[in-house]
């Protein structure tokens, strides 16, 4: 037998080897005093704070993490297919100078999402595009009042010469095949609810945009207000062929959201709407705020935090502000603003002759659904379009080859990230670290060697791992041995959890951070020794080690004990909750990663056996 094959263990139930590149060594200093994670959590009324970013380079190594990680959210990482739209217009609606369509796309099969398409009339170029996505207004995209209106402002934009997709939120008027409130631990584990559901529906809407012979693909604009106003940042952020943006009454430091579809688990760990927005930078964009609503800091905080970025670009003025006096809104003031930016940027070769508000005649509320508001419609249910989603999911992992891209879509799932630089503080076995500028902290039992480092990792911690006899043999054997603690929520955090319908939105779950701490603990233990670490994960916490190992950017032989954990949805639930974990790939795609350089995954039968690279203790 050669020495890498007596270098693998067994323990339990799972076997597995894996081995990837070296990473540079890391100095030690001194560790956090406290956890940031039980004694920090963030929540969508948490008044954020900017960074501060010092060069464009900083910035885009920043806006790319980001940007996967709406998407990781939001169930679109990797993206889902484009299957074919098949667009119906419902009616049309004629008037002088403007006409209305009323559309129905089918963004995933059997799944249909409504809208208007107000087009000018007379026009012989192609024109300029606008989205516009609908705030949590009771009427939606039909809603017509002073402080907000959706026809008035297509049917202004259509007299300007754009063409105009107003289209519904997930659950209002023609888009009912879900509520706008969904969602359970199944669909939490699947990336499936209204956040990612309606920026899958926002993508597919530009992509219906694009496809109008009518439309000038390079000048598409996105424009809401809002809960449109987060959708619009929200597309933007992760969409470039949006180039002109302008969020009404949204992009705010003091308050994110806190509807289903701005919230979504993972999407603001660690970030907050300000820098969500301000990836649009170096594009035009336009921020109104107003006097008073969470935006009436906007002037002298939130404004001036987007333009830093923008002057990374040398493009300070292609963000502005229009800082409005009303109540929450996206009233005629607000309107006319965003005429004044759109034609000043879309069309300043032709710009329209009048930048206002005229009046217009409202058509009947029926003469703008594609479905009555009463009576079955037939189209498929919830069901059927969650098990759709699923469905596309599966099949999406098992035709992906791309090992990177497998390993990144867990990564984001599971916001766990190898550490660059770690602090450290050692007292004889005791030891603790923590990432520098992270303000976590992993405790544990520490005894320094020579030869193969390894980690031990037990859900009852170092002292019930020390108890057993061949990780007490290990303890002795003269190699670098480190059992740390595993994360554990105190009780406000797990009451703010059960309690906090958006604390996944912000916070981790227990899983996911003890994946994170393993990770710590495995760079510190590369940095002692230079050696690729041995990593022995027994009970519930075999499953931790597999998927640390799965996305370690390092080799690592892992002896993990998977004691019956089989990859299902209830398996996911009880033993290892992440949200999207499924979606991301689950165990199949986990162990895949594992094996790939190395392929041994064995059941074996119970026992206490640890064989080291050093020799069997």
């Amino acid at each position: 037998m050669s020495n890498t094959r007596r270098g693998l263990g067994l323990i339990a139930q799972g076997l597995v080897s894996l081995m990837i590149a070296l990473v540079p060594r890391s100095a030690p200093a001194a560790a956090a005093e406290s956890d940031i994670r039980n004694t920090e959590t963030p929540d969508f009324k948490t008044h954020f704070k900017m960074p501060d970013y010092t060069s464009r380079k900083q910035w885009e190594e920043r806006r790319l993490r980001l940007r996967q990680q709406i998407l990781s959210a939001a169930g679109l990482l990797p993206m889902p297919r484009r299957t074919p739209l098949r667009p119906k217009i419902v009616r049309r609606l004629n008037y002088q100078d403007y006409s209305i369509e009323v559309v129905l796309i089918e963004t995933l099969p059997g799944y249909y999402l409504g809208g208007n398409l107000y087009r000018p009339i007379g026009k012989t170029a192609a024109a300029p595009g606008v989205l516009l996505p609908h705030g949590h207004w009771k009427r939606g995209r039909l809603e017509d009042q002073g402080s907000y209106s959706v026809p008035a402002l297509g049917i202004n934009l259509a007299r300007q010469g754009y063409v105009v997709f107003a289209y519904d939120m997930v659950g209002f008027n023609d888009t009912q095949q879900t509520p706008h409130s969904f969602g359970g631990w199944p669909e939490t584990l699947w990336s499936f609810h209204p956040m990612g559901l309606q920026l899958w529906n926002s993508i597919r809407a530009m992509d219906f945009l694009q496809s109008l012979p009518d439309v000038d693909q390079h000048r598409i604009a996105a424009t809401g207000g809002s809960g449109g106003a987060s959708q619009t940042f929200l597309l933007a952020a992760v969409d470039e062929r949006v180039r002109y943006v302008a969020p009404v009454n949204m992009v705010s430091a003091h308050m994110q959201g806190g509807d289903p579809c701005e919230e979504a688990p993972g999407l603001r760990l660690d970030t907050f709407n300000v820098e969500i927005a301000a990836m649009i930078a170096p594009r035009p964009m336009l921020l109104i705020s107003s006097t008073h609503d969470w935006t009436r800091h906007t002037p002298i905080e939130e404004f001036p935090a987007v333009k830093r970025i923008y002057q990374l670009y040398g493009a300070p003025d292609n963000v502005q502000n229009a800082h409005i006096d009303a109540e929450h809104n996206y009233n005629r003031q607000s309107r006319e603003s965003v005429y004044h930016f759109l034609a000043k940027n879309m069309q300043r070769d032709d710009p329209p002759l009048k930048l206002v508000d005229g009046e217009f005649s409202l058509p009947a509320e029926k003469d703008l659904l594609a479905f009555p508001k009463s009576g079955v419609r037939d189209v498929a249910g919830y069901a059927d379009v969650f098990q759709m989603w699923k469905v596309e999911a599966i099949l999406q992992t098992q035709s992906n080859v791309d090992p990177p891209a497998q390993r990144e879509a867990l990564r984001y799932a599971l916001a766990a990230d190898w550490p660059s630089r770690l602090e450290s503080d050692i007292d004889g076995r005791r030891i603790v670290l923590s990432r520098i500028g992270k303000g976590d902290r992993v405790t544990g039992y520490w005894t320094p060697g020579k030869g193969v480092p390894v980690l031990v990792v037990h859900p009852g911690g170092s002292s019930s791992a020390l108890r057993t006899e061949a990780v007490g043999r290990l303890a002795q054997s003269g190699r670098p041995v480190l059992i740390i603690e595993p994360f554990i929520s105190t009780a406000a955090r797990i009451r703010m959890q059960r309690f906090d319908e958006y604390f996944l939105s912000y916070n981790r779950t227990e899983a996911a951070d003890r994946v994170q701490d393993i990770l710590t603990a495995l760079a510190f233990l590369k940095a002692q020794s230079g050696r690729r670490p041995e990593l022995i994960g027994l009970g519930d916490a075999g499953i931790w080690c597999v998927f640390a190992a799965a996305i370690a950017p390092i080799a690592i032989d892992v002896i993990a004990d998977l004691n019956g954990f089989g990859g299902s949805d209830e398996d996911f639930r009880d033993r290892f909750f992440v949200p999207g974990i499924q979606r991301a790939g689950g165990l199949s795609a986990a162990l895949k990663l594992v094996n790939r350089t190395r392929g041994i995954i064995q059941a074996q039968a119970s026992g206490e056996a640890i064989t080291g690279t050093e020799g069997q203790y």
